[in-house]
């Protein structure tokens, strides 16, 4: 099985590529607009950000709720062995520009297939499961130019159909009438104290959703979109396919219940 901690990004171990491979456009979550491919300003010498504590402030959040699943360790170590993008062949710098998106979404993937075989109800497909993750962690140690080409999409549909029956046979087992609110628009939705056990939230809009005190245990979140959410009480216990970053955009508090697979955001912390 992957360990999840190398699904968590490593800035140590990179190159600043999420600085310079995505791009912005200026908005709340980003103060300028970058093209993808240019270095973020504020990216020093060291790869490291010149403003990390001020991010916020300085109107970056967009930085502050991003995780590359350990994706920027991936290319930086181990598809490029180390070899710096600005002192190694130009060649490599455009590679890596192109390549890092890819491995950002196989290391997702990663993320819920290794979550998908810790789910006892899922036991039925664990095998299948486990294939799934031997072939996506053996592409992203593909070369640059095989990562270059590869259908990531393709594969990304291929392991849908897994999780789809993973979230199927989890979300089994909750009693009372599980909801199933797959790709809904609830920006904005009054939510407060809700019964979505076992509910299916998978690429549901729930933007600035007041979620206060709602019981989400046993759902399924893949994709669905937290940004400003209020969280704030909400239990979360057993919510599966749940990710840090979408966890970061959202809002919450010490009594927000979460799964062990990610941690309470800093941030939180810091609005009591």
């Amino acid at each position: 099985m992957t360990d999840r901690a190398e699904l968590r990004g490593d800035c140590e171990r990179c190159f600043g590529l999420c600085c310079v491979a995505l791009p912005f456009a200026a908005s709340a979550d980003f103060a300028i607009d970058k093209p993808a491919g240019t270095p973020c300003p504020n990216l020093r010498g060291d790869h490291r950000c010149g403003i990390h504590a001020e991010l916020r402030t300085k109107g970056f959040n967009g930085c502050t709720v991003y995780d590359c699943f350990g994706a920027g360790q991936k290319v930086s170590q181990i598809t490029f062995g180390g070899r710096d993008r600005r002192t190694g062949p130009p060649e490599d710098a455009r590679r890596m520009v192109e390549v890092f998106p890819v491995v950002r979404q196989l290391h997702e993937l990663l993320w819920y297939l290794t979550e998908a075989l810790t789910l006892p109800a899922a036991r039925p497909i664990h095998a299948d499961l486990g294939r799934a993750l031997e072939r996506t962690e053996a592409l992203t140690r593909q070369t640059p130019q095989e990562l270059g080409a590869l259908d990531v999409g393709a594969h990304r549909q291929e392991v849908n159909v897994l999780l789809l029956k993973t979230s199927e046979l989890a979300r089994a087992g909750i009693r009372g009438k599980k909801k199933n609110r797959r790709g809904a628009d609830l920006m904005g939705a009054r939510l407060k104290g809700a019964d979505l056990r076992g509910a299916n939230l998978r690429g549901a809009y729930l933007i600035a959703a007041d979620l206060t005190g709602a019981d989400l245990r046993g759902a399924d979140l893949i994709g669905a979109d937290l940004r400003d959410a209020d969280l704030t009480d909400a239990d979360l216990t057993d919510a599966f396919f749940l990710t840090q970053p979408q966890l970061n955009a959202a809002r919450g508090s010490a009594g927000t219940r979460l799964p062990g697979s990610v941690t309470r955001p800093v941030h939180w912390t810091a609005q009591l």
